[in-house]
């Protein structure tokens, strides 16, 4: 007999901890015990959750940036339901998918819309990890050079690949060895990127137009004096645009904020309308040909569920959504108001030491105060543990103020938020009294850190303790 789903949900709902303890990941459990974050959500519309008792949350971490149109929206629904109606032939493989087609057609005019004509050629996968795996076969391919710089602290992803490109050691530890042929030069240093590049064998330079991890871009012309260095050294400029990608800055892609010309970009997140994922490469078509060269070579590089019905219609929804309900420049406006209450913010609490906003894309960076009794704080949270302080903004905006956010980078003193594209000033009102009453909090001593440790002993009870499994023999 077929699972009743609805039944299944309305029975069981509230068991997902539980669950999770025991089937998926304990250690992540016992981190969203212990920091306060083990809520269970219901319901979802636009830039809200919503609990069993009806509370809202406002979410300003948006699924990593994935519901840049917020959740559940019905033009994406409808544009999926529509296609389940039609009883269409999904995943043939040996065939053309129309859909999928419409899909890159669609891509490939809005980029020569915002000034990249020349990316004219469309890979359709599953994620932006999946997105970047490929972007690095088809630099390799394109060049016939083994070599990929990337950025210090920059994320690319977690599968093999995107991981050895990644510029974050805390992603590394335990993984190595890993891709050989990678080296990450600092972020705005020409220099080090001259010598790399200099020694003639780079395919690729990859970088995040702005890096998820703690909100970092170039205030400066660096980005195309880098791409200066790669045209003169026959190296190709890749733009990983899957968190910025699709209005997330203000701009449709990133790469628009330094009028660059990127050789291959990746999209993915927001390309699944919040529904099916969706990853996608757009390059260069003399580029993308150099992995598809001769007839037997024409499927050395695909993705079984890359071009499928529901994801491909969940991102043509999406395109439309975004351009119909002008949410790049709401981005851009919203962005704008968000950046100037921070500032004002800013003003009123030394310890938040630099604010840094592109867009949508948030965050601010916070330095030990001056005041007697906040440099006390400060120096007793971080000898507990280096990456604590900003748990103790991130924790009491969801227990006090059903306010979703997220640490920005591991032991970095940064709060990251990355609202829906959807938010107005109501949202930015609600964040910014509430982030200005948990920085009032800090004052108090031991303020926040007791709810922490309140969350610790609580979940200390609860569900199986972490510790190491035996290994298989």
């Amino acid at each position: 007999m077929p699972t009743d789903i609805k039944a299944l949900v309305a029975n069981r709902l509230g068991e997902n901890y539980e669950l999770h303890d025991r089937y998926l990941n304990r250690t992540l459990v016992k981190v969203q015990r212990t920091i306060g974050f083990d809520r269970v959500y219901a319901r979802a519309k636009g830039a809200y959750l919503y609990d069993k008792e009806g509370q809202d949350y406002l979410d300003f971490l948006a699924g990593f940036g994935a519901f840049n149109i917020g959740r559940n929206h019905p033009a994406v629904r409808k544009a999926i339901q529509d296609v389940l109606d039609l009883d269409l032939p999904n995943m043939v493989q040996m065939d053309c998918a129309f859909l999928a087609g419409v899909l890159a057609e669609r891509l490939v005019a809005r980029l020569a819309v915002q000034g990249a004509p020349h990316l004219d050629a469309v890979f359709l996968c599953n994620s932006g990890t999946e997105a970047v795996e490929g972007a690095l076969k088809f630099a390799r391919a394109a060049t016939g050079r083994p070599r990929i710089i990337t950025l210090e602290n920059s994320y690319h992803g977690l599968s093999y690949g995107s991981l050895s490109v990644t510029g974050n050691p805390f992603f590394h530890e335990g993984f190595g060895p890993f891709l050989p042929g990678v080296a990450h030069v600092p972020l705005g240093d020409t220099a080090a990127l001259a010598r790399e590049l200099a020694e003639g064998d780079v395919a690729a330079f990859l970088v995040e137009p702005v890096q998820g991890k703690g909100i970092k871009f170039p205030r400066d012309d660096y980005f195309n004096r880098a791409q200066e260095l790669c045209r003169r050294h026959g190296a190709l400029l890749i733009c990983d645009e899957v968190q910025t990608g699709l209005g997330r800055t203000g701009k449709w892609f990133a790469f628009e904020h330094w009028n660059l010309q990127p050789d291959i970009i990746t999209l993915a997140k927001t390309l699944s309308g919040g529904y099916v994922p969706c990853g996608a490469i757009v390059a260069r078509r003399a580029i993308y040909q150099c992995v598809f060269p001769r007839l037997d070579r024409c499927i050395v590089h695909s993705s079984t569920f890359g071009r499928n019905n529901l994801a491909a219609v969940a991102g043509i929804a999406a395109l439309d959504v975004i351009e119909d309900e002008g949410l790049v420049e709401n981005a851009a406006r919203m962005g704008e108001m968000m950046e100037a209450r921070l500032r004002q913010i800013q003003q009123r609490h030394e310890i938040v030491d630099e604010v840094r906003v592109k867009g949508l894309m948030c965050a601010f960076e916070m330095a030990e105060p001056q005041a007697f009794f906040g440099k006390l704080g400060w120096k007793f949270y971080h000898a507990l543990d280096p990456g604590l302080f900003p748990q103790l903004i991130v924790t009491p905006l969801l227990q006090k103020h059903r306010i979703l956010t997220q640490v920005a980078a591991h032991r970095a003193d940064v709060v990251k938020f990355l609202p829906p594209l959807i938010i107005g000033e109501t949202e930015i009102n609600r964040f910014c009294l509430a982030l200005d009453d948990v920085l009032h909090g800090l004052r108090r001593f031991p303020g926040p850190l007791a709810d922490v440790a309140m969350n610790f002993f609580r979940s200390a009870g609860k569900g199986s303790p972490i510790k190491p499994e035996p290994l298989p023999a």
